[in-house]
């Protein structure tokens, strides 16, 4: 019986190991050359995206309209817009921010841990860029800005989804993610590429010194000032309320038991 007993631990504790090993893989399926390091950054680019990004956007980005019978990399059913043409603006944007590669081509993109290397973001970006004439990788300059004026500016475009704090929120069927994760780059990029369901915002709309002056007024809103107390946050004005209601609920009661006891007596 006890020699039954040890193997059943030793078989559970297999099991429980195997289980942890299990977990601590991530299940992206991402794909690596083995001979990554002997490659250039074209030759990485290319086979990184052959073995990971194909599979949804096609073979040299021509996309792919209608999921075929086969899966792709990661045991996904592909089926993606076309990449010619992006530039390195909107592959810049979408693997630095962890956005791709998805699990399901139909599910809403979220920031998530990157994981790639920064090498192979850099090489996936420069092959991205190679398919067509596009957009490079945007560089504001948010110290150009006015923070009076992009407060305005922000309010006005983006303040109805994501907040006049910039904290998110939700919209119909998406979420809508927190900015002041990302870097001034990575703003000037979702605000001229349009992410999922975000509005794309051509120089037209917003130039790019009022882009500057938005980014400038998102970098004062990371570190802000509560010179009226608690800042509870900086979770914004509507949750912001609802708890001072609470407190004040709680005083309310706290003030009726009070007047209860003493009646009482």
């Amino acid at each position: 019986m006890k020699r039954r007993g040890r193997t059943l631990l030793a078989f559970v504790l297999a099991a429980l190991a195997l289980a942890a090993v299990a977990h601590a893989q991530l299940p992206s399926g991402i794909s690596r050359p083995s001979n990554e390091a002997g490659l250039s950054q074209t030759q990485l680019g290319s086979q990184l995206y052959a073995a990971n990004c194909a599979s949804c956007h096609g073979i040299a980005g021509r996309g792919v309209p209608q999921p075929g019978p086969t899966r792709g990399a990661g045991d996904v059913k592909g089926q993606g817009p076309p990449l010619v043409g992006v530039g390195a603006q909107a592959a810049y944007f979408y693997l630095t921010t962890g956005f791709m590669p998805l699990g399901d081509p139909h599910e809403q993109p979220w920031r998530r841990r990157v994981l790639f290397t920064k090498r192979e973001v850099s090489a996936l970006i420069q092959y991205v860029a190679s398919l067509g004439p596009g957009p490079p990788i945007p560089h504001p300059n948010p110290a150009a800005g006015n923070v009076s004026e992009g407060f305005h500016l922000f309010t006005d475009h983006c303040a109805g989804c994501h907040q006049v704090v910039a904290e998110g929120g939700y919209v119909t069927d998406a979420r809508v993610p927190l900015i002041k994760q990302s870097t001034p780059a990575q703003i000037a990029a979702a605000v001229r590429i349009g992410p999922y369901l975000m509005p794309k915002f051509s120089k037209k709309h917003i130039s790019d010194r009022q882009l500057n002056s938005i980014i400038a007024y998102l970098q004062v809103s990371k570190r802000p000032t509560n010179q009226g107390g608690w800042g509870i946050g900086q979770i914004g004005p509507v949750p912001e309320g609802i708890v001072t209601w609470f407190i004040a609920a709680v005083a309310l009661i706290g003030l009726c038991v009070l007047i209860g006891e003493r009646l009482r007596a």
